[in-house]
């Protein structure tokens, strides 16, 4: 009898099977596996396989055989990744508001293929992707992916930036014309890609919302601000930021109270010098990027953070203070 075309393919159909239709609660018998061959018209017989299921143990699959009455039965153990990190992926690619909910759903389907159908299932309830605010630049792969190009080949990028307008409609800033910076980094903040880059015009370091990026093109020209990175650190920057707002550097210092320790070192880290002020309150000393974000921050912890210095500083909230004030009179 002529052997079928997918007969040379008999140790890949058999992982596969195992892979997709076991797993460690899920296992199946030696008949089962030749009647699941058979559907890709592969013949087998129990030897063969047991030397293909050696072959695949000496390969790193771990393929664990155990016998119930006097049958064996087979599944996969330790996978590449386990179910619970499966769902750590699943649910950052959901909370991931630069990502559209198209590309999500595709992104969820192909980590659904790491576990087997059953653990497959326990993915899928998890999806619900359809409800969330996301992102409609289906370019966002190729921009991330262009902009990580030009940053391994040292080159600058020019790229056209929109903005929403109240018709809902996209608008281009600087109608129409195209920025060129230096990419040096990308950051992920507050649920949404930035690119951190140096404006050579400008003589200063930028940010851009890579959703907002339109026509990425790697220029063939050096990056510029060179000195301006190298000793930088993206953490770092990123905590001086709000909402990747920027503002006038200041070293800041509050007067919190202590219920307010656990939301101070959340958002600055355990690093930052904390003072004992007396048993109720504490003084912290952070470096930010002063703007209206950070200060509305401060108000929205409440009367237990006050900004106490320096006295430029306590001014711009005084003056905030006021404008809202005047706003809702």
């Amino acid at each position: 009898m002529a052997k079928s075309a997918n007969q040379k393919l008999k140790i890949v159909y058999l992982m596969r099977i195992l892979m997709d239709q076991t797993d460690e609660t899920h296992s199946i018998s030696m008949a089962e596996i030749i009647e699941e061959l058979a559907k890709y018209d592969i013949s087998a017989e129990r030897k063969s396989l047991y030397n293909d299921i050696e072959s695949l143990r000496k390969f790193g699959v771990d393929v664990i055989g155990i016998q119930q009455n006097r049958t064996y039965y087979y599944y996969i153990g330790n996978r590449q990744f386990q179910l619970a990190e499966l769902k750590l992926l699943v649910d950052s690619v959901q909370s991931a508001k630069f990502i559209t909910a198209r590309k999500s759903n595709e992104l969820i389907k192909k980590i659904e293929g790491f576990a087997s159908k059953y653990e497959a299932k326990q993915l899928q309830r998890q999806v619900y992707v359809a409800s969330r605010i996301k992102t409609m630049n289906e370019s966002i792969y190729y921009n991330v992916d262009e902009i990580h190009s030009a940053i391994a080949e040292n080159r600058q990028i020019r790229f056209q930036y929109y903005q929403w307008n109240v018709e809902k409609e996209m608008e281009l800033r600087h109608g129409g014309a195209y920025y060129q910076v230096s990419p040096w980094a990308l950051s992920w903040d507050d649920e949404n890609y930035y690119l951190v880059a140096y404006d050579s015009v400008e003589e200063k370091i930028k940010h851009f919302r890579v959703d907002k990026m339109l026509r990425i093109k790697t220029v063939n020209e050096l990056r510029q601000g060179k000195s301006r990175f190298k000793e930088f650190d993206m953490a770092v920057y990123a905590k001086k930021m709000f909402g990747m707002y920027g503002g006038r550097e200041e070293v800041v210092k509050l007067r919190c109270a202590n219920y307010l320790a656990g939301a101070i070192i959340d958002r600055f880290g355990k690093d930052i010098p904390i003072r004992k002020e007396d048993e109720e309150h504490f003084i912290v000393t952070v470096r930010v990027e002063v703007s209206n974000q950070f200060i509305h921050w401060v108000m929205a912890l409440g009367n237990g953070a006050q900004i106490i210095g320096p006295e430029s500083v306590v001014e711009e909230v005084k003056t905030e203070i006021a404008r809202l004030q005047e706003q809702y009179l």
